[in-house]
């Protein structure tokens, strides 16, 4: 009996390895992605602010029922997840410059969340305010499944475009648009003036306010006064300033870079400094001179009056100048004159002056140049001192009576000559008695 027993254990043990039941499978009947989007961190920007803006986009969408039995198939998807999301940001409205392509972003679970970085550009003269930006989510889900069978399932996936708006403010702000610069008397190595006219494209109505003119990066522009007082800015008004600047000597005649900026008290009583406005400033050459006369004609041993023709070749007028010649061996001067007066050179203009100089009578015979220089003044009554220049005079051997004149040899001849004419003259008078 006992072996019967076991035998039926066996039976019974070998029925039940044959026969497989089937695995439970889970199946949702209902279920789909709910996307949202916001901004992560602060969403206030100030005009003209470059944005990395970090966009979330997070799916809360659940999967509601579910239900197991054997025999169904587990469907690689479910019905709540977002797949091959791509999110597109839009200005809208806004004054925002979008300058990133759509992203994609792949699968977005259910209960999860991803992050798409969008590079912007707040617009200089934006309103303040507060602004709705569109934000495009395409993406696919898991509509419906069909099992045909124990081994077959067809999927339905639909395609969803949403559109969600996300706020984004923009703070009010005195914004500044430079409207015109004028320079006056601004040449290269001198002191000018520059006159702007400044309007507040913002929407603040800035109080207290004080423009001020600052040297743009290594520009040879160099505020000497760099600050006007204007006080009360309203919005959409213009204010007229007048700055004193300096430009360097190693500057050539260019457009230059001066930077704008308004410092102002704001509606919260914060003192805040606008963003900056970039001109341009034309900057002339510097006053420069040359000698248009031809070379003085000198003798060895000789004293003359030479008259030099200085020429102002600048960009603007010299005032009270002033010509200097330097003498050297084997010139000199006399009465030490060797200063003159040109008075007012307007550009272009030329004028003539004299100075009385004496040759050494063994000067080498060629021709020389004397340094001479010019001392004036610029519009805003800066003194300077011009480059070199020099006085070319040619020393060359004399001709005709000065031949004889600074000649010893022909000199004492003609002594001789007219002291025997003389005696002559004499002798025969006396006789004639």
């Amino acid at each position: 009996m006992a072996n019967i027993g076991r035998l039926t254990c066996i039976i019974l043990i070998f029925c039940a390895c044959m026969i497989v039941p089937s695995m439970a499978g889970s199946q949702f009947s209902s279920g789909s992605p709910e996307l949202s989007a916001y901004i992560s961190g602060t969403n206030e920007f100030s005009p003209g602010d470059d944005v990395q803006l970090p966009v979330v986009i997070e799916n809360t969408g659940l999967n509601e029922f579910v239900y197991s039995q054997p025999g169904i198939i587990n469907r690689d998807d479910l019905p709540n997840t977002a797949k091959f999301l791509t999110v597109t940001l839009l200005p809208g409205d806004a004054p925002v410059i979008v300058k990133s392509n759509s992203q994609m972003l792949g699968d977005l679970d259910g209960g999860s969340t991803a992050n798409a970085v969008f590079t912007t550009k707040i617009e200089p003269d934006a309103a303040g305010g507060t602004y709705l930006v569109p934000v495009i989510l395409n993406y696919t889900f898991l509509y419906s499944t069909n099992q045909y069978g124990v081994d077959l399932v067809t999927n339905e996936y639909k395609t969803e475009n949403i559109t969600l708006n996300i706020p984004i403010k923009i703070k009010s702000v005195v914004s500044i648009d430079v409207l015109s610069a004028i320079p006056e008397d601004l040449n290269v190595g001198n002191e000018g003036y520059i006159d702007m006219q400044i309007r507040n494209t913002g929407s603040e109505n800035g109080t207290k306010s004080i423009v001020k003119i600052l040297q743009s990066g290594t520009s040879p522009i160099l505020p000497t006064d760099s600050s006007v007082y204007i006080g009360d800015f309203p919005s959409g008004s213009t204010a007229t300033c007048r700055y004193r600047v300096f430009v360097s000597g190693d500057a050539q005649p260019q457009t230059y870079p001066v930077d704008v900026v308004v410092i102002y008290q704001n509606d919260e009583g914060d003192f805040v400094t606008s963003r900056t406005d970039t001109v341009g400033i034309p900057v002339g050459g510097k006053i420069d001179f040359s000698i248009i006369s031809p070379p003085a004609i000198m003798n060895p041993g000789n004293t003359r009056v030479i008259n030099v023709e200085y020429k102002n070749t600048g960009n603007t007028t010299a005032y009270s100048a002033h010509a200097r010649i330097t003498p050297e061996d084997p010139f000199i001067t006399t009465n030490n004159d060797d200063t003159a007066y040109l008075g007012d050179l307007q550009p272009g203009e030329s004028r003539t002056v004299s100075y009385t100089m004496s040759v050494d009578p063994g000067a080498t015979l060629k021709e020389y140049g004397l340094d001479s220089q010019i001392q004036y003044k610029d519009g805003l009554e800066n003194a300077y001192t011009s480059d070199t220049i020099q006085v070319k005079i040619d020393v060359n051997k004399p001709a005709g009576i000065n031949a004889i004149v600074t000649n010893p040899i022909y000199l004492v001849i003609v002594i001789a000559a007219i002291i025997g004419i003389v005696y002559m003259i004499v002798q025969h008078r006396k006789k004639n008695k």
